[in-house]
């Protein structure tokens, strides 16, 4: 078993990878990538989508932290979409309908309609042409994203969002421009309480961590669970957090 301890948002997360996964998906897939990377003799773009409470974010920190790790495997470097997310002032200004009332977009932040697409597609396109360019950050302090909080430099890039595999209008076109996909699921329990702990964990409590998440997180969770296209490869994980093949 594998620990992996990094700060995500500003929350100290600590996940653990079995051997089994670490040899048979992770390992596997880093060498795909690879092998990509010299067969095509330029930048290769992996997606990888999945629900929001599934660890993506952390699981692509552990990726990019085992690729320094294994010989052979070029300049690997993980970003993710929330920093395109639209502006809070943004948010505040426009609104929508829930539930049969009148919501601020605020209310629901994470939905695909609070992301800037345009802007997500555009640097998406920039990336997958092999240009060197800034990419956004999501400051959880502020509230709003970080423009070029880092750079993209690396040879195989992973980017990781809730929507990149989206089935909807506008969303789908994303992965036209990934070299390999990946999804990841979970079973819809799972991802609730895992959800609520992780709000409790900002210091909220509790009966307002699960108001907050039945009302703006779950209708995501099973957009994602529901909509998400096929994916070159397809991973689930299980109430330990282990991951395996999708059968």
């Amino acid at each position: 078993m594998t620990e992996h301890r990094v700060m995500i948002n500003g929350i100290a997360v600590s996940a653990r990878y079995s051997d089994r996964a670490v040899k048979e998906i992770f390992l596997p897939l880093l060498n795909r990538l690879a092998a990509l990377r010299r067969q095509k003799g330029r930048r290769i773009l992996a997606m990888l989508a999945a629900p929001p409470g599934c660890g993506k974010t952390t699981l692509l920190s552990f990726l990019e932290k085992l690729a320094g790790e294994v010989p052979g495997i070029s300049s690997l470097q993980a970003v993710g979409m929330d920093g395109f997310h639209r502006r809070q002032e943004d948010l505040l200004s426009h609104f929508t309908e829930r539930d049969g009332r009148r919501i601020s977009l605020v209310e629901i932040k994470g939905a695909p309609m609070t992301f800037d697409l345009e802007k997500l597609t555009a640097a998406v396109k920039r990336v997958a042409a092999g240009e060197n360019c800034g990419w956004p950050a999501y400051d959880r302090l502020l509230h709003n994203p970080v423009e070029d909080a880092v750079r993209v430099t690396g040879d195989i890039i992973l980017l990781e969002g809730n929507y990149l595999l989206l089935d909807a209008d506008g969303w789908r076109g994303l992965s036209e421009y990934a070299d390999y996909t990946i999804s990841v699921t979970a079973e819809e329990d799972l991802l609730r309480a895992r959800l609520t702990d992780r709000k409790i964990k900002t210091g909220v409590a509790e009966d307002a961590a699960v108001r907050f998440v039945d009302f703006s997180d779950m209708p995501n969770v099973r957009l994602c669970l529901e909509k998400t296209m096929k994916a070159d490869l397809a991973l689930r994980i299980d109430e330990t957090g282990d991951y395996f093949l999708k059968a």
